[in-house]
């Protein structure tokens, strides 16, 4: 479960909107390659997008807003 400490942790300086569509594309990302590999989660993908994110193995890019 995201705890509001974590998200703060995750934020920098993102907002909270950027977080939860991030986390989200991540685990759909997981969820598709565990699919594709027949494999079986033992554990949530939005709790191991939320590892990604705060080991800093995935990132959360935000676009310019020229």
């Amino acid at each position: 479960m995201l705890r509001p400490m974590d998200i703060e942790q995750l934020k920098g300086n993102k907002s909270r909107y950027a977080i939860v569509i991030g986390v989200a594309k991540r685990a759909r990302e997981i969820t598709d390659k565990a699919n594709d590999e027949s494999t079986i989660l033992i554990e949530k993908p939005v709790s191991l997008a939320i590892t990604d994110l705060l080991s800093g193995d995935y990132k959360i890019m935000m676009g310019s807003e020229d």
